[in-house]
């Protein structure tokens, strides 16, 4: 019998509902309690709370075209809201233990990607753009065309190179990894530390994390990754307290002097949705506009798919119960979240932690989302952890998100160069858009000379024009005279 079989005749075969609320969340009908989902709410939050710290870690360590850089307080405050109201509105309106938080990668597209080429707020106004059109494709059915334009294995790869991407920032954040100057008058670009050698307390805090959180994820210990930011960060205090650190970079682990505040929601509203084309060509916005669609929309296909057979909740087609409402829900965290200058929120993997704890509905959500409710006012607590307490979990996730690599068919050039160039260019390139635009043109010319070019959807062409348009940005602006 299949899961979808099995998934069936589970919730057809459920006791009957004992109140109204077990009526609203079909808990009795998916043979759960409401036991479970507490626990599975719990467990999704500890999963995935580290975005509460990494979040600004990202977006506040970046700066955008004029030089100015967010509020690392101001942006927990805003990662806490967005994960907090979008969780309980994904529990009531689709009915599943599927929570949301910004995104890590799409950060890092704004951050490393968007805001150096205009001001923040033109930034977050992109997000916004960006989270109103995958409603937009929701809405007008165009889900099944994107879905179908975009091989698997160049999705994959793009999950593989963002989490390269993501990887390599940590190592820099850190300092474990930094740039060679160019006054040394050498080919390599980059070094062990920044003398060649590891040194300094802070160096060794963040080895220890990594080599704590790897260690932990091979015990499948839930919620490895928090429990790897918040013993290092402790560790960090005692050696600040104790030995002569010279300098701890953004964030000094001190003890603060209180642990509850009042949130500031200073960046609410700080968007502008058409500011970036004032900043940059429309081809460019177009471009970043199509980076983020591309990253939001397939990893949330995912996600969602991935989760609900977790929880045995496929229908007998093998889809997903309110799939429609559980997509534009998603689309409307991305608005949410560019709107609060928190960069587009999306569906959470850890989820499945939840599941696995026995969480089957959205009341499971109402859990999770209070839990990012009180972590507004914790932010002083919060903000207490220094780069190299958090930059290994950025390694951590860099791996989570490279296992993908196995699905692809490396034996086949047609699929392994473009996937290759995709995983590659991007941190090679400091830039996701580079990876997905190096993948998709490698795909389109290595289907043409091998005379199958028929098998290219027409989206896919039509990227690659533009991804060509992009990379020959600056021959083609001197041949028509731009400045």
């Amino acid at each position: 019998m299949s899961d979808a079989q099995k998934a069936t005749d589970r919730q057809g075969a459920g006791p009957s509902a004992v109140n109204g609320l077990d009526r609203f969340f079909r808990v009795s009908e998916r043979r759960s309690t409401f036991g479970r989902e507490i626990r599975g709410g719990f467990a999704t939050f500890f999963t995935m709370a580290y975005i509460l710290v990494l979040n600004p870690l990202v977006l506040g360590g970046a700066k955008d075209k004029f030089g100015e850089q967010l509020d690392p307080v101001q942006l927990t405050t805003a990662t806490a809201l967005v994960a907090a109201v979008m969780t309980v509105l994904m529990g009531v309106g689709g009915n599943l233990p599927l929570a949301l938080a910004a995104g890590l990668g799409l950060n890092a597209v704004v951050a490393f990607q968007i805001a150096p080429l205009m001001s923040w707020d033109d930034a977050m106004g992109l997000i916004v753009l960006e989270g109103l059109l995958i409603c937009v494709l929701v809405v007008t059915g165009l889900r099944e065309a994107v879905m179908h334009a975009i091989p698997q294995p160049l999705k994959q790869a793009i999950s593989v190179g963002i989490g390269l991407f993501i990887a390599f920032i940590g190592f820099v954040d850190a300092g474990f990894v930094s740039r060679v100057p160019d006054a040394a008058n050498t080919t390599v670009p980059v070094q062990l530390g920044g003398t060649g050698t590891l040194t300094g307390w802070p160096m060794l805090v963040f080895c220890l994390g990594v080599l704590l959180t790897v260690a932990l994820l091979a015990r499948k210990v839930r919620g490895a990754i928090l429990v790897g930011i918040v013993t290092m960060t402790l560790v960090a205090i005692v050696v600040d307290a104790v030995a002569d650190v010279r300098t701890w970079g953004l964030t000094t682990p001190e003890w603060p002097d209180r642990l509850v505040a009042t949130p500031d929601f200073g960046l609410i509203g700080e968007f502008s949705p058409f500011g970036a084309f004032g900043q940059v060509s429309v081809v460019t916005v177009v471009l970043l506009v199509f980076t983020l669609i591309l990253s939001d929309f397939f990893d949330t296909m995912g996600t969602v798919v991935g989760v609900s057979a977790e929880a045995g909740l496929l229908d007998e087609r093998g889809e997903v119960p309110g799939l429609g409402r559980v997509l534009l829900i998603d689309g409307a965290a991305a608005v949410a979240g560019g709107a609060s200058s928190a960069s587009s929120a999306t569906s959470y993997i850890e989820s499945a932690a939840g599941v696995g704890e026995g969480a089957r509905t959205g009341f499971a959500n109402l859990v999770t989302g209070g839990l990012f409710a009180l972590a507004l006012f914790l932010t002083p607590l919060l903000t207490v952890v220094p780069l190299q307490a958090a930059a290994p979990a950025l390694v951590a996730v860099g791996f989570l998100m490279m296992t993908q690599v196995k699905h692809i068919e490396w034996d086949r050039y047609e699929i392994a160069v473009p996937a290759f160039l995709t995983i590659a260019v991007m941190p090679f390139t400091y830039s996701i858009t580079n990876g997905i635009g190096a993948g998709f043109v490698a795909h389109v010319v290595i289907k043409t000379v091998l005379g199958r070019a028929r098998e290219v959807h027409w989206l896919l062409w039509g990227a690659s024009a533009l991804f060509l348009v992009y990379f020959a940005i600056d021959p083609i602006e001197q041949l028509l005279g731009a400045e």
